[in-house]
């Protein structure tokens, strides 16, 4: 059929010379045929050359040789240049305004908010606080752009800010749960973050989010600091996590069964923190009157817990 025919149609030719292995001249001819009507034999052509030729050869540039004690190995992380100038909220505020006006897609902007998440970190408690007072605006595109650097920021102050953000109820529902999913990236969490962040579990709006992002800080936390289930910040997480669970893992309705299963996956996320736990897991495991799904998250709940607690032993009825 006429649609099955084909439209467009495109030839190249290329000639080229090549002396000692070094192409001296290339010369192309590209013709394009556009066929709108093949049975009238009606369309359009074009025909582009195109001529590519060696002119000179330079000589090779010798490079001086880079003493070996500049050269160090470093990760591909951005490495910022460290400023030796104490940061002031003025600077900041000033710098947030900027950011605001602005092109959002411009590459000024990236610049600007890299500056401000790296000065951040420069600033104490009280500074961010004051900060806060001063930059909580939205932009015209209703933009805040304090709100998007701080979960960068990574600091302990950063992280007590954003708690007084979450408790005073300043920020849309969003915002919050983008707070709660950036502890989980925070690479050296401090006792600091773990004390501030605690009450929020005890909560009855406390999310999903909050749970699961407060939890791996802990585990984070423990991972690198030994004894941290002495440490009072982390006993109240697990305190807290231990009376959801009531001693055996018993749920009255599906809302409750939600919940549970919310706090043993929390409780896995711990790790280590999570061992003096063990015995109400095995026990929330080994009753059968449980709902399976129960159950099978508390067995689950064990997935970071060490060895030394002797799992095996602690389940002796899960069938």
């Amino acid at each position: 059929s006429q649609s099955e025919q084909q439209i467009l149609s495109s030839q190249l030719e290329c000639v080229q010379s090549i002396k000692d292995g070094v192409l001296e001249e290339a010369k192309c001819t590209e013709s394009d045929r556009v066929t709108l009507f093949p049975q009238q034999g009606s369309g359009a052509e074009t025909q582009t050359q195109s001529a590519l030729k060696l002119l000179q050869v330079e000589t090779e540039t010798l490079y001086n040789k880079v003493d070996s004690e500049d050269l160090y190995v470093t990760t591909i992380l951005f490495e910022r240049e460290i400023t030796k100038r104490e940061i002031t909220g003025a600077e900041v505020t000033e710098l947030v305004w900027k950011l605001c006006l602005a092109n959002s897609a411009s590459y000024e902007t990236a610049d600007l908010f890299m500056t401000l998440v790296f000065e951040l970190r420069h600033l104490s408690l009280e500074a961010l606080r004051a900060l806060w007072q001063r930059s909580s605006f939205k932009c015209r595109d209703n933009w805040q752009p304090l709100i998007d650097a701080l979960p960068s920021c990574a600091t302990e102050a950063c992280v007590v800010l954003m708690k007084d953000i979450i408790a005073s109820g300043e920020v849309e529902e969003d915002k919050v749960e983008y707070f709660f999913w950036s502890f989980i990236f925070i690479p050296n969490p401090t006792l600091g973050m773990i004390e501030s962040l605690a009450p929020l579990l005890k909560s009855p709006r406390a999310s999903q989010s909050c749970f699961l992002g407060v939890t791996a800080l802990v585990h984070r936390f423990c991972s690198a600091y030994s004894s941290c289930d002495i440490v009072p910040a982390v006993q109240s997480v697990m305190r807290t996590l231990g009376k959801f669970l009531g001693g055996n893992c018993t749920v009255q309705d599906s809302e409750h069964l939600s919940k549970m299963q919310l706090v043993l996956k929390a409780i896995g996320n711990a790790g280590l923190a999570a061992a003096p736990l063990a015995p109400a897991l095995s026990s929330c495991a080994a009753l059968r009157s449980h709902p399976m799904e129960i159950r099978l998250a508390a067995v689950q709940a064990f997935r970071r817990i060490p060895c030394s607690v002797r799992v095996s032993d602690l389940l002796p009825q899960v069938t």
